[in-house]
């Protein structure tokens, strides 16, 4: 398949692209600054520049293409330079002309990376903006995905570099005791789920497979019985029954399984914020001792440091805090994966779990 992954350089691309060059595809990445990529990007992967948020500069990427992944955001974690209004330009208007673009050049598939918990009425505007982009998709009478996942590590992430800049080690105040609830998933498990959703397959399962096997064995039985005994009614009708079935089975195994799908991705355990952090520091041998800030008295901190230019945190970050960031009913085994297959941060950090329990780091 030719692939345009939109955002192909950032942290999420540069996986997903090197992923889909593994598996064979024809990958181009569409970023702002192709030269730059959050890891390195196979020769094979073309590389073309445009800004998401003009049409025009990305509108000839789409050419020839089988299908599309938009994966351009601002980061959550950050106040945006140029203020909120940021991730509407970006999230809401760069979908808008992916999608335009995609229609104008016949795409077949198109999927789309949102966020866990994304609506337009939310609290946040990366959360509302990122609701708008998905009703976009939605409406766009395209073939389209959609992946909401929790927060993503791995290599070049900004999750645990962020932790530990909220979370300092030794003296560790912490908005509520750091008690906002996350599910990790792994860079490395995420983009193979991304992978199946472009590629349109499923894993078979050896019940689904042996079902297919005996249903084939069953037609060609029939069909050879009616062939030789013509008079027999009721095995013409069960061979016919058969043959029916069979094209059944053709057309829903041609059928993209992920078509109209809009999947919650988390990983395989839930973390608060104070494990998160002591995770992250105890891979450097630091320790975390909590100290919790009342959530109003964190409020007012970071909507005041919002106010100052260049500050990283502001209002949003603090209304974020507020909700937990968890799959209400997790998609992995969509894709085959159960919790026990996925990677953990303890085992990507190369720590003893332990270390996230009070007093263990």
């Amino acid at each position: 398949m030719n692939v345009l992954v939109v955002g192909g350089t950032g942290f999420v691309g540069a996986h997903l692209c090197r992923e889909l060059s593994e598996r064979g595809h024809h990958v181009t990445a569409l970023s702002r600054d192709p030269d730059e990529a959050a890891v390195p990007l196979p020769p094979a992967v073309d590389r073309v520049a445009g800004d998401a948020t003009a049409y025009d500069s990305i509108e000839g990427a789409f050419e020839g293409q089988d299908a599309v992944v938009y994966l351009v955001a601002l980061s959550p974690l950050f106040k945006p330079s140029g203020g909120y209004e940021r991730h509407y330009d970006v999230h809401l208007g760069g979908t808008e002309n992916a999608v335009r673009a995609a229609k104008e050049h016949g795409v077949e598939k198109y999927v789309q990376m949102s966020a866990l918990g994304a609506d337009p009425d939310a609290d946040t505007a990366y959360i509302r903006s990122k609701g708008e982009a998905d009703r976009v998709v939605r409406e766009s009478g395209l073939d389209w995905t959609i992946f909401q996942p929790s927060v993503i590590f791995g290599e070049g992430d900004e999750f645990v570099g962020f932790t530990k800049l909220l979370a300092p080690p030794y003296f560790t105040p912490l908005p509520g005791g750091g008690k906002s609830e996350f599910q990790p998933i792994w860079i490395g498990d995420l983009v193979q789920m991304f992978a199946m959703a472009v590629e349109g397959t499923v894993p078979e399962t050896e019940g689904a497979e042996e079902a297919t096997e005996e249903a084939d064995g069953d037609g060609a039985e029939e069909g050879d019985g009616a062939g030789e005994d013509e008079e027999d009614e009721e095995d013409a009708e069960d061979a016919e029954d058969a043959g029916e079935a069979a094209e059944d089975a053709e057309d829903a195994e041609d059928a993209d399984p992920h078509v109209g799908q809009v999947y919650e991705i988390g990983g395989p355990e839930v973390l608060t914020l104070a494990e998160v952090a002591r995770l992250a520091h105890a891979a450097e041998g630091k320790p975390v001792n909590v100290y919790s800030i009342p959530m109003p008295l964190a409020g007012v901190g970071l909507k005041l440091l919002g106010n100052v230019p260049g500050a990283p945190f502001g209002g949003d970050q603090y209304r974020s805090l507020q909700f937990d960031n968890v799959t209400r009913d997790n998609d992995i085994d969509v894709f085959g994966f159960e919790p026990e297959d996925l990677t953990t941060l303890a085992e990507y950090l190369g720590v003893d779990p332990a270390a996230a329990e009070p007093g263990r780091a």
